[in-house]
């Protein structure tokens, strides 16, 4: 390395260092400079903070002293408040004190009053005593003689009159709501319309031939023994052309005798085996046509969320009759005239229908179970959790005392169905012995010369001895005789009692 290289080399470190003095001493310089004005700043900051915080010092102050003032202020206004209340309540105390005196003075006069009243009541009551005691002893009576005399004498003297009211204020009554009632019942009848064809206890089935009958009959009759044991059913083979008379009691026993009938003669073979085979078909094949009857029969009534079970109970009316009258039909019929005369009186239509169509549910089993049907109708509604006013109107349908306006509702529409012309169909000798009873029971009284029923049982008229009864006695007579008929007679419908009094006088010119 020479000299020169050395020499530019310490020169070299000596510009670096100094460069980097220089460097130093510049950056010191302006950090200073920096420095100097963060403090003036921040002096500045400090002053213009103390000074607002004087200035807002001086403002609490001042606020301050005017929330004290206006406290002080409602402090007064409250105290002043305070004062006025006690005022007035110091008034009404004392006038609350002069009424609860003028009460008491009053009180007191009035207690005095009474005493003085009781007294003269007292007096009075002597008085009257003593005045009675002496009638008493003028006329020769004690009080309740006297009294049961004039009672006694009015009653004679005005007995014409009130009878005569009686029985004007009784005629304009019945007068006015038979009105009503007629017009109530002509409207539903002639608003509803159903078959009325009386069926009988026989079915008829057709044959193809008479050649049928001997094959039904069978070898030594065993065909027509085994379709008489599985069906509880008596067939009836006479000289009649291409018929079968099936005669039984049950009306489902004979359906289902026809059923397996038609079913045998359709399939040809006609034997013990296969008999047994098609009554239970026909058995089958019925109770599938009992629960069709019973929902096409609800779905008639618009009458929806009933149990299945009971649908099959409502099916089986089907084949029910009463009189020759089909129970469902009777049913359905009672549901709409309940409806129609519930709308008329302004009651729930729909309740009332339910009420009608439900009123002879029980005799859909009562053949088979113990009880009247009222009762048995009674035990399958309330089973089946149906509402009380059905079963109600099932129980008190036959009955003079009725739970509520469905049941009279349920009553009146049943007797309606039941006494239309050809709904019913009575033999000669229930017709002849219905009327004798009715005769009978009319006839049972003292004063009566003679009972006649008349229009097929619907009203009866009765004549009585003019010199044994009177006025009064007749139109009670005619009550009794009502009521005697309603407790001991079942009839359909209603009773017309009409009682004649006549007073014949002869006398001869000579």
């Amino acid at each position: 390395m020479n000299i020169y290289t050395i020499i530019w080399i310490a020169g070299l470190v000596v510009a670096l260092g100094g460069g980097i003095g220089i460097g130093y001493v510049w950056r010191k310089s302006v950090a200073k400079a920096r420095a100097n004005s963060m403090e003036a700043k921040a002096e500045k900051l400090m002053a213009e903070t103390k000074t607002k915080c004087q200035e807002l010092v001086l403002q609490a102050k001042e606020k301050a002293v005017q929330i004290m003032e206006e406290g002080k202020r409602e402090e007064r206004k409250i105290r002043q408040d305070m004062q006025s209340a006690q005022q007035r309540l110091e008034r009404r105390e004392t006038m609350f004190d002069q009424k609860l005196l003028e009460f008491q003075d009053k009180q007191t006069k009035l207690q005095e009053k009474i005493e003085s009243v009781s007294k003269i009541k007292t007096e009075i009551e002597q008085l009257r005593d003593q005045e009675v005691q002496k009638l008493q002893a003028v006329a020769n009576l004690t009080r309740e003689e006297a009294k049961n005399i004039l009672l006694v004498k009015v009653e004679e003297d005005s007995k014409s009159d009130l009878l005569g009211r009686v029985m004007k204020m009784e005629k304009e009554g019945a007068e006015f709501y038979e009105d009503k009632a007629r017009t109530i019942i002509v409207n539903a009848i002639q608003r509803c319309a159903s078959s009325h064809a009386a069926e009988t206890t026989s079915t008829v089935v057709a044959l193809p031939n008479d050649e049928m009958k001997g094959r039904i009959i069978g070898k030594e009759g065993r065909n027509i023994k085994a379709i008489e044991k599985l069906t509880g059913c008596e067939l009836i083979i006479d000289e009649t052309p291409e018929v079968i008379t099936v005669s039984g009691f049950s009306p489902i026993r004979r359906q289902v005798a026809k059923l397996a009938l038609e079913k045998l003669m359709e399939d040809g073979r006609i034997q013990p085996a296969r008999i047994e085979e098609f009554v239970e078909k026909a058995k089958q094949d019925l109770a599938l046509d009992i629960k069709k009857a019973g929902e096409e029969a609800l779905y008639k009534m618009s009458i929806t969320g009933i149990d299945p079970k009971l649908v099959g109970i409502i099916g089986r009316l089907k084949y029910r009759t009463s009189y020759g009258q089909n129970i469902l039909n009777h049913s359905m019929e009672v549901g709409y005239l309940s409806g129609i005369i519930a709308a008329e009186l302004g009651v729930d239509a729909a309740k009332a229908k339910k009420c009608g169509f439900f009123h002879d549910i029980g005799k859909s089993v009562d053949q088979e179970t113990q009880g009247s049907h009222p009762e048995i109708g009674y035990a399958i509604l309330k089973k089946f959790n149906m509402d009380e006013d059905l079963a109600q109107a099932a129980l008190t349908h036959h009955l003079d005392k009725a739970y509520n306006i469905y049941s009279v509702i349920a009553k009146a529409a049943d007797a309606i169905s039941s006494s239309r012309v050809g709904a019913r169909k009575d033999s000669y000798e229930q017709f002849v012995a219905r009327l004798e009873e009715l005769e009978k029971a009319a006839g049972g009284f003292p004063g009566i010369d003679k009972v006649y029923a008349i229009q097929a049982g619907r009203e009866v008229r009765v004549f009585v001895k003019p010199n044994e009864i009177d006025d009064y006695a007749a139109y009670q007579l005619a009550k009794d005789i009502a009521r005697k008929i309603e407790q001991e007679l079942q009839y359909p419908g209603e009773i017309r009692i009409t009682l004649i009094r006549e007073t014949r006088v002869t006398e001869y010119a000579k």
